[in-house]
């Protein structure tokens, strides 16, 4: 519970000490990790800071030389130590008293980044989706190293030579040891927030596991996915592969590799041009060779090389077709008129008037029925008999069968 106080009714320094230092007290002995830095033995004695690299914190330790009597605790290893935390009241001081230190082990650190790495691919963030492309010629680019190192170097010198032209923002920092993990993550920050940078690469030449520990480390790693500005990471060597590497938009395998991959080469680009109007030539040109040759084709044709000779070639054809027209149309006409006469001779043959001219006559009754039998008329019956040049009446006055 709070202290009831007031400007009327402070508490002495000592009260407020007294009781900072009883609450850690209760804490107990606990296990605390950390990176080793101000190492200092003195006689029997050995003060240190432990230091976390992401917060960016730090804690005064003490103990016995005998507890740190191990050669794997020096400036900037790992260590994790069991102590009892303690508060110096007179001093209004705190640290912590080492009962117990350990070395964070090779196979103990690796299973750590084992576990990091399958937290982040759950999620996520090592996706291939996710990652952006670079710009083909980026306006300017950052870079993030170490103070006056060979990766810088390699960067500038390698980009320069291909693309004289190229800018770049370069952010010294501390690339290993304590401060390594704030100052990168620092400087990512201002970059990325730089509307000019294009792609920002980190670079760091190779080292052991322990100096790459923090392009590993899990803020620094979740910094760079939370970047809007693509970048590549160019840690150590082929056979480095810190976490960054996964989540970065692109890997390179050294320094001098992400110079090639960020900057194009301008005699390559030069090449290609020249490689690509080549290649444009030689298409128009063979374009124009085959247009050319149709064009000649079309023009050794008879209808355009002499298009008159072939309206008067279609005349003769018309002309040719018309008498033949005209002379099938006659032959159709005589045809059918011999063909007309034929049938009138057959008809004024055959018809009843020309049976009539040669001597013969139609006998009719009065409807007009023909007599066909002598037996089929009777005495006093009116009859017609019907010439080739006109009628007789005649009355039956006697009639035999």
């Amino acid at each position: 519970m709070g202290m009831e106080t007031s400007a009327e009714s402070p508490v002495p320094v000592r009260t407020v000490l007294q009781l900072v230092g009883g609450w850690i007290t209760r804490l107990g002995r606990i296990w605390v990790e950390g990176q080793v830095t101000d190492l200092n033995r003195r006689g029997s004695t050995v003060y240190l800071t432990l230091r976390d690299p992401v917060a960016n914190m730090s804690v005064r330790v003490v103990g016995p030389r005998a507890v740190f009597d191990n050669p794997a605790v020096a400036d900037g290893a790992r260590v994790v130590v069991h102590a009892k935390p303690d508060f110096w009241v007179n001093r209004g001081s705190f640290s912590l008293a080492a009962v117990e230190v350990r070395a964070v082990g090779l196979g103990e650190l690796l299973a750590r980044l084992e576990h990091l790495k399958r937290v982040l691919s759950a999620e996520g963030l090592f996706r291939p989706e996710r990652k952006r492309p670079l710009p083909f010629l980026p306006h300017r680019v950052g870079l993030i190293c170490g103070r006056d190192s060979a990766a810088e170097r390699d960067v500038l010198e390698n980009a320069r030579r291909r693309w004289p032209a190229v800018r770049f923002t370069v952010e010294p920092v501390a690339v290993q040891g304590s401060y390594a993990v704030a100052e990168v993550t620092a400087a990512l920050d201002k970059l990325d927030g730089d509307p000019e940078i294009d792609v920002i690469i980190v670079s760091r030449g190779g080292g052991s596991l322990e100096d790459l520990l923090p392009f590993s480390d899990e803020a620094l790693v979740r910094a760079v996915a939370a970047c809007r500005t693509p970048v590549v990471s160019a840690i150590g060597h082929e056979q480095d592969a810190p976490i960054l590497d996964l989540v970065a938009d692109v890997r390179a395998s050294t320094p001098t590799d992400a110079a090639k991959k960020v900057v194009p080469d301008v005699r390559e680009q030069l090449q290609l041009v020249r490689q690509l109007r080549d290649r444009g030539r030689r298409y128009v040109g063979g374009r124009l060779e085959r247009e050319q040759a149709w064009l000649a084709s079309m023009r050794s044709r008879p209808a355009l090389a002499d298009p008159v000779r072939e309206v008067e070639r279609q005349a003769e054809s018309v002309d040719a077709q018309r008498d033949r027209a005209r002379r099938a149309f006659r032959s159709t006409l005589a045809k059918a008129a011999d063909e007309l006469s034929h049938t009138r001779a057959r008809l004024l043959a055959l018809s009843p008037g020309a049976t009539l001219q040669r001597g013969y006559a139609i006998v009719q009754r009065a409807d007009e029925s023909i007599v066909r039998a002598a037996g089929g008329v009777s005495a006093g019956e009116e009859l017609t008999i019907r010439l080739a040049d006109g009628r007789v009446a005649a009355t039956v006055t006697d009639s035999a069968g």
